[in-house]
């Protein structure tokens, strides 16, 4: 079973100086925004100031307000005010600024190349009595209360608030808690098949 603990990740900068960026994982591991060299990847940003966001061309994000209450995004001019809790797609390469009329935010971000990858993101409210599995492909990530991950009859492991289960077919970790937990999937785009 893997744990990716929030508070082991190191914070970086965003080349704009908007905000710090987590890295929660990327394939491949060893590649960079910088040079484009991974193909999808999850983090956590703190947001403190209002400004453009940094362009991915190429990618398609989805973005979810974790901490704080509204995020106003404007991608390529049209308005959008996102909430806590509602993902939001867009495409990576658009011209977007982001606003924050009550504050600052975090929020949870999933970025994957188009056409080899699609990421999605859904919110659950766990349960004490019954497990949230996660599986191959995915990531399960604490935004708010108490939980705890096991495999079988393992001994279960606590989480703290933002931490991350990596999903396995092998040895499922199931969830159990209360509170809140983003269910991050990234799936491969399977090839259109051929016109014949």
């Amino acid at each position: 079973m893997e744990i990716i603990r929030f508070a082991s990740l190191k914070p970086e900068p965003w080349r704009n100086g908007g905000g710090i960026t987590r890295q929660l994982a990327s394939h491949p591991a060893d590649g960079s925004a910088k040079d484009g060299g991974w193909d999808w990847r999850v983090s956590i940003a703190d947001v403190s100031k209002a400004g453009d966001f940094s362009s991915f061309p190429g990618m398609e994000r989805v973005l979810t307000v974790v901490e704080g209450e509204l995020l106003l995004l404007t991608v390529d001019g049209a308005e959008r005010p996102l909430e806590k809790y509602r993902p939001f797609r867009f495409p990576g390469g658009a011209a977007t600024q982001a606003k924050l009329p009550t504050g600052d935010i975090r929020d949870l971000n999933v970025i994957t190349r188009a056409g080899r990858f699609k990421g999605y993101t859904s919110i659950i409210e766990l349960s004490k009595k019954r497990a949230k599995p996660l599986f191959e492909g995915s990531f399960g990530i604490l935004l708010q209360g108490q939980a705890t991950v096991a495999v079988g009859t393992e001994e279960p492991e606590p989480l703290a608030r933002y931490d991350a289960v990596v999903g396995s077919d092998v040895d499922t970790p199931d969830v159990l808690g209360r509170g809140f937990l983003a269910v991050v999937s990234i799936d491969p785009v399977e090839d259109e098949p051929a016109a014949e």
